[in-house]
């Protein structure tokens, strides 16, 4: 190659500040996946949970309640909610349960996460 020719070919790659800006935004995101996730999961059994109940927990709103604490002992990833939080309501002679709560997880120590999550039987 000659001088001219190798002065005019640029040299691709990333630089160090650039490795590690991506490494810091690449560790933030798995930071709030790794705490995130298992709320998420927590969600889902008391969803699962809700359905269940609704179908199959009773006709009375103690009965359901009573559903929902038995099966709350068997899951035991369900820590937000109990069955007093509950709002059990009856629409076209279905039975429909639905939830509500506010989860705070803590990312780092002054910095907090606030999710609130809700959901209904089906």
């Amino acid at each position: 190659m000659s001088p001219r020719r190798a002065s005019s070919v640029r040299q691709r790659g990333i630089t160090l500040l650039g490795l590690l800006l991506w490494a810091v935004i690449i560790a933030t995101v798995a930071l709030v996946a790794m705490r995130v996730a298992p709320t998420v999961n927590e969600y889902y059994t008391i969803l699962r949970a809700v359905n269940v109940v609704a179908v199959e927990g009773g006709n009375t709103v103690p009965e359901i309640r009573a559903a929902f604490e038995k099966r709350k002992q068997v899951e035991y990833s369900i820590t937000s909610i109990d069955s007093n939080d509950l709002s059990i309501t009856k629409e076209n002679e279905k039975i429909v349960v639905s939830f509500a709560y506010n989860k705070e997880i803590e990312l780092i120590a002054p910095v907090y996460l606030l999710i609130k999550y809700e959901g209904r039987s089906r």
